[in-house]
C-alpha cells in the first residue's frame, strides 16, 4: 500500500514512535511515494535549528549529515523532485536494484554501487518492483563539497573482494546514525562530520582505502616500498630495490612514479626523513646517532636532507647552529654569520 503527496507543506511524520521523519515543501510538479514501511527501515532527519547550528559551528560547516536513513528491499520507493533540493544526496545501493534518473540519463544501480545526486538538481529516483533495491542514503552540504566534486553526478562501483572493506564502511555509516540519534549535542555532530568525510573519502581514494586491508606481496610497488621500510637504516641503492622486486632500475622508475609521484630513491628519502622524525620525538638521539643510523654521510648532510624535506632543520640542530653561531661571534667579535649546509660528495 502506498500514496501520493501533492502540494503539501512541511508534513512530519512519525511511524511506531521509531521513524522520524520530515519532508521539505513538496511543490505542484513533485511527486513522492510513500510506502506502507519497509521492515526494518529507519531514519533521521534533523531539525532546521540543527542545521543551522551545523551551518556555523567552524567543525560541522565544513560537512555535514542533515538526513540519514536505510530502507531494506524498499518496494514502490519512489521519489521525484523537479527543481532537486538543496542538499547533495548519496544512495549507496547495498542489494537488489533501483533506478536514478538525473541530468537527462538514465542510471541503474545494483549491488554495492553508489550515487551522488548534487544539491539543487532535478532528479527522480526509485526502486525496482522485480528486486527491489535496499539502500544507505543521506543527504548531506557543506563548505567541502567541492572537495568531492570528482564523484559527484555519477555511477561508481565498489566491487567486492576480500580487500573490499564493505563491512568497514557499513559500521562507518551505522556511526554515524547511532551518534545522531544519541542527540544533538555539538561533540556528536561535530564527530559525525568527521565520519561523513572519511566516508567520503572511502569512496573518491577506493585505492587507498583498500590497500591498507591487504598488502599484495606480488605488487611491484608495495613491495619496493615494503623493501625500503626494511632497510632504513642500510645503505641501499636504485640497483638494489629494482633487484629486490626483479626488475631493471629504469622500468621500476616509471612504474614507482607513475603510481606515488616520486621517483623510487625520493620516495625512499622521505621514508628516512619520517623515521628520523620519530627517532626525534620518541628518543634520546643525537642528531649525529640518528644520521649515521639512517645512512647519511655525516649531521650536515642528514640536515641538509631534513631541510629540503621538512622546509626546517631538525631539532637539536637549529640549536647547535645558534651555539655555533654564539661562540664564533664571540671569538671572533663579529655580530652576525651565516651558515650553510652544504652537501658532502
Amino acid at each position: 500500500m502506498y500514496f501520493y503527496f501533492e502540494n503539501m507543506y512541511n508534513i512530519t511524520i512519525i511511524v511506531r514512535g521509531i521513524h522520524v521523519a520530515t519532508t521539505n515543501i513538496i511543490k505542484n510538479t513533485d511527486m513522492e511515494t510513500i510506502a506502507d514501511g519497509f521492515k526494518g527501515e529507519k531514519s533521521i532527519v534533523t531539525p532546521y535549528n540543527i542545521r543551522e547550528l551545523q551551518s556555523k559551528n567552524k567543525i560541522t560547516r565544513q560537512l555535514y549529515v542533515t538526513h540519514i536513513g536505510y530502507y531494506p528491499k524498499a518496494k514502490h520507493h519512489y521519489r521525484q523532485r523537479t527543481e532537486g533540493t538543496n542538499e547533495n544526496i548519496l544512495i549507496y545501493c547495498e542489494k537488489g536494484n533501483g533506478w536514478i534518473e538525473y541530468n537527462g540519463e538514465t542510471h541503474h544501480l545494483s549491488s554495492n554501487q553508489v550515487f551522488i545526486i548534487p544539491q539543487n538538481s532535478p532528479h527522480t529516483y526509485g526502486a525496482n518492483q522485480q528486486d527491489p533495491w535496499s539502500i544507505y542514503w543521506l543527504h548531506f552540504k557543506g563548505e567541502n563539497v567541492p572537495m568531492f566534486e570528482s564523484i559527484l553526478g555519477k555511477k561508481l562501483a565498489i566491487k567486492d573482494s576480500a580487500d573490499s572493506r564493505l563491512q568497514d564502511r557499513f559500521m562507518l555509516f551505522e556511526d554515524m546514525f547511532r551518534n545522531l540519534e544519541m542527540g544533538y549535542n555539538i561533540e556528536n555532530l561535530e564527530y559525525i562530520s568527521f565520519c561523513l568525510m572519511y566516508f567520503l573519502a572511502s569512496i573518491k581514494y577506493i585505492f587507498q582505502y583498500r590497500k591498507i586491508k591487504n598488502v599484495k606481496v606480488d605488487d611491484p610497488i608495495q613491495k619496493s616500498i615494503l623493501f625500503m621500510k626494511d632497510n632504513l637504516e642500510a645503505k641501499i641503492t636504485l640497483e638494489d630495490i629494482a633487484n629486490a622486486v626483479g626488475y631493471s632500475s629504469s622500468h621500476l622508475i616509471t612504474l614507482f612514479t607513475q603510481r606515488t609521484s616520486y621517483p623510487p630513491m625520493a620516495y625512499y628519502n622521505q621514508l628516512r626523513i619520517q623515521k628520523a622524525c620519530s627517532y626525534l620525538q620518541f628518543s634520546d638521539l643525537k642528531i649525529k646517532e640518528i644520521s649515521f643510523r639512517l645512512g647519511f654521510f655525516d649531521p650536515f648532510h642528514f640536515s641538509k636532507t631534513f631541510l629540503k624535506e621538512m622546509n626546517k632543520l631538525p631539532r637539536n640542530t637549529e640549536r647547535n647552529i645558534r651555539k655555533s653561531r654564539k661562540r664564533i661571534s664571540s671569538h671572533f667579535n663579529i655580530d652576525f654569520i651565516c651558515i650553510e649546509l652544504v652537501p658532502m660528495n
